[in-house]
C-alpha cells in the first residue's frame, strides 16, 4: 500500500505529497479544516486524524526502498527551515518576556489563583496574554501564550519537545502537563511543607519526554475523557495520582475541594509513594 492510500484509509485528505516535516490536511470529516496531520520520509510515514486518533499510525514501504534524490534534499532543506523557525521562535520569546510586566490575569482568577502576580503581555492588539517562558537546558525555547478566556497558542515555529517551565523548590521532582495544575500544586506542597521541583511540561506527549530526562519523581496527570493522561502518566513508568472524576485534571480538583483535602489527598498519596519505594530498598 502506498503512503496515500494509507492516508486516506485513516481519512485524510493530501493535495500535493510534502516530506520531511508535519504538514496539516483536511479529513473526510472535516474537509474545510485541517484536522488531520501527516509526515512522509519516504520509505516511512506517519498519519493522525485528530478526530479518530489518539496518536500518530504509522505506515512502512512495502519493499526495497529507493531513495529519491529531491527527497534528500527536501529534507536537509527542511531541516534548515526548522533551525530558523525555531531559532527566531527563540529571540520572539525572549523579546517578549523583555515586554512583560508582574500583573493578575483573568485565566488565573478563573482557575483560583485572584492574587498571584504573573508576566502579562500587553499586545498590539490590545490584549493582555498571560506569558509562561518555556525552557530546555536552561536556555528558553519559546512560550505560551494564554488569552482571558484560556485559550492556548505556542509561536510558530518553536521547539516544544523536551522544554517545560520549571518552580524548583529543590525537592521531589513532580510531572503535570497544565500551568494551571502545576500552580495548585506547589499551592498544596507548600500547605504541606514539602519541597518540590515541578515540570509543567504542556501537553501528555511532551510530560513523557520531559520525565524520562530524571529517574525519579512523580506524574499527576489530568483524568481527560479521551484516557490520553493516564495512559501516557503509565508509559513514563512513574508512580501517578489520577482525579476520580473524568474531564477532572490537579486544579479541577484543587478547586472542587479546597486547599485543606487537596492538600491531604497528595500528602496520603505521597506517604504513599514514599511507603513503596522504602519497601523496595
Amino acid at each position: 500500500m502506498i503512503f496515500e492510500d494509507f492516508a486516506k484509509m485513516h481519512g485524510l485528505i493530501i493535495q500535493g505529497l510534502e516530506s520531511h516535516r508535519w504538514i496539516s490536511t483536511p479529513t473526510e470529516d472535516h474537509p474545510r479544516s485541517k484536522n488531520g496531520r501527516y509526515k512522509f520520509l519516504g520509505d516511512v510515514g506517519w498519519v493522525q486524524n485528530w478526530a479518530t486518533m489518539d496518536k500518530p499510525e504509522m505506515w512502512r514501504l512495502e519493499g526495497e526502498f529507493k531513495p529519491n534524490p529531491q527527497f534528500a534534499k527536501a529534507k536537509n532543506d527542511a531541516y534548515r527551515k526548522r533551525i530558523e523557525l525555531a531559532n527566531k521562535a527563540s529571540a520572539k520569546a525572549g523579546w517578549i518576556m523583555h515586554q512583560t510586566e508582574l500583573k493578575t490575569h483573568p485565566y488565573l482568577v478563573k482557575k483560583g489563583f485572584t492574587d498571584m502576580l504573573m508576566p502579562v503581555w500587553d499586545t498590539p492588539e490590545g490584549e493582555g496574554k498571560l506569558v509562561i517562558a518555556m525552557r530546555r537546558e536552561g536556555k528558553i525555547v519559546g512560550c505560551q501564550l494564554v488569552s482571558k478566556e484560556g485559550e492556548k497558542k505556542f509561536l510558530y515555529g518553536q521547539t516544544s519537545k523536551g522544554a517545560s517551565f520549571v518552580m524548583d523548590a529543590k525537592g521531589i521532582h513532580i510531572f503535570c502537563e497544565g500551568f494551571a495544575t502545576g500552580l495548585s500544586i506547589q499551592a498544596i506542597m507548600r500547605a504541606n511543607k514539602m519541597r518540590y521541583t515541578i515540570h509543567v511540561c504542556f501537553s501528555a506527549g511532551n510530560m513523557k519526554e520531559v520525565a524520562r530526562e530524571f529517574p525519579n519523581g512523580i506524574v499527576i496527570a489530568d483524568n481527560d475523557n479521551s484516557g490520553v493522561g493516564e495512559s501516557t502518566a503509565q508509559e513514563t513508568g512513574k508512580p501517578y495520582w489520577l482525579s476520580d472524576t473524568v474531564g477532572e485534571d490537579f486544579n479541577d480538583y484543587h478547586v472542587r475541594v479546597g486547599l485543606f483535602r487537596a492538600s491531604q489527598c497528595l500528602k496520603k498519596f505521597l506517604m504513599s509513594v514514599e511507603t513503596a519505594s522504602s519497601s523496595r530498598i
